[in-house]
């Protein structure tokens, strides 16, 4: 299922939750009726408001799979506590790339990271995601938590990835590659969606055909 929306006005609702199959982890102070709509379009069992050192950013600062979460490490420990009720595993990334969420693109099959982030921490990414990790970019940006959007069931990237960059995702997630835009030609597709196996939440600037081009990418045709 797709639902289009904004918050407050903005259309770049995915730097402001992250998701997967079971729960949303969003920001703070949206009404009932929007917190309705994202819990039915993406059928989760829960939605968790929250902040990361009083930023709404939590898209941006945090990466999760069905396994455990990373977060940066400007987190506070009201943020780590609420993770860690909820049964993940957290790692706090010591990083100076350390917004989790731009940095880190995953599902639970694998998971691909800005090619800066120390050795030391890949391994224990993969340790907390439970996930195969490699190190890459996609359109040549290494924000690819920001370039590209991943469930389970599909693959939706940043118009201008190379085919040797189309390749490592393709062998990193299981997944086909589709290109898209959101929001009426963003090209950095994890700011305007937030999405699961379920269904999608998408920008509300999100033209027919780009809507379209999302539903066929994450498997929703």
């Amino acid at each position: 299922m797709l639902e289009q929306m904004d918050f407050d006005r903005n259309p770049h609702i995915g730097i402001f939750a992250r998701a997967n199959d079971e729960i949303v982890f969003l920001r703070k102070n949206l009404g009932k009726r929007i917190k309705s709509r994202i819990s039915k379009a993406l059928n989760v069992r829960k939605i968790v408001e929250m902040s990361i050192a009083e930023s709404s950013i939590i898209g941006s600062l945090l990466a999760i799979n069905s396994h455990g979460a990373v977060i940066s490490n400007t987190a506070d420990d009201e943020s780590i506590r609420i993770l860690e009720e909820e049964g993940f595993k957290v790692l706090i990334l010591e990083d100076r790339h350390n917004a989790a969420g731009n940095n880190i693109l995953v599902n639970d099959s694998g998971a691909l990271v800005h090619p800066d982030i120390r050795k030391s921490n890949l391994k224990k990414i993969e340790k907390v995601l439970g996930v195969p990790v490699k190190t890459g970019t996609i359109a040549g940006l290494k924000t690819v938590g920001m370039a590209a959007v991943v469930t389970n069931k599909g693959l939706l990237c940043h118009p201008k990835v190379e085919e040797k960059e189309r390749d490592i995702l393709e062998k990193t997630f299981k997944l086909d590659v589709m290109v898209g835009t959101v929001n009426h030609g963003a090209p950095l597709i994890g700011s305007g969606i937030i999405a699961n196996s379920h269904g999608a939440i998408i920008g509300s600037l999100t033209t027919g055909i780009e809507m379209n081009r999302i539903e066929e990418a994450l498997g929703f045709l």
